[in-house]
């Protein structure tokens, strides 16, 4: 069964041309359609409430109000790194807004490793590989940068703050 699971999630994932042809569900009901996204870089953030580095919530959210003109930032929360997302999809969304004012858009918890890992990841993760990039999904906080045309351009380790030198020299 696992291992049809896996076939289905790489055959998903092989007919992917772009990250334009992926939608999720929102925390707030919405679809996040990454199409809407074209020719804005893209942020892309696996989260989780009870982290350590949940403050980077804030530097997110500070990154978003900053660059909205030319970036979106998208989290993704997700349980799979020592069971730090264990809230519900709405207990998610009261969290981020209340604890750090978020208003970027976020989806709904997703699995971001492993054997169910969600379409998305599996296509981030092939590109970081085809490009010669860090999988930065080694925890929470983990980033990938995609630029205006849709491409993968840089991933970030979840110790690289939001408001880093690292990430501001892709957006100036």
């Amino acid at each position: 069964m696992k291992t049809i699971l896996i076939a289905m999630i790489l055959s998903a994932a092989l007919h992917i041309q772009s990250i334009y042809d992926f939608s999720v569900p929102g925390l707030d009901g919405k679809e996040i359609r990454f199409s809407d996204f074209k020719g804005k870089k893209i942020l892309i953030v696996n989260t989780a409430s009870r982290c350590g580095l949940t403050p980077q919530y804030e530097g997110l959210e500070n990154l978003y109000q900053k660059y909205k003109n030319k970036l979106v930032v998208v989290g993704f929360p997700a349980n799979n790194f020592a069971g730090q997302e264990p809230l519900s999809n709405s207990e998610i969304k009261e969290f981020c807004k209340k604890n750090y004012g978020v208003s970027f858009p976020m989806a709904e918890k997703i699995s971001v490793r492993g054997s169910d890992t969600h379409p998305l990841y599996v296509w981030l993760k092939e590109e970081a590989r085809k490009k010669g990039l860090e999988d930065p999904v080694t925890w929470n906080f983990g980033k990938f940068l995609i630029n205006e045309k849709g491409e993968l351009v840089a991933t970030f380790s979840p110790r690289t703050s939001p408001m880093s030198e690292e990430i501001l020299k892709w957006l100036n």
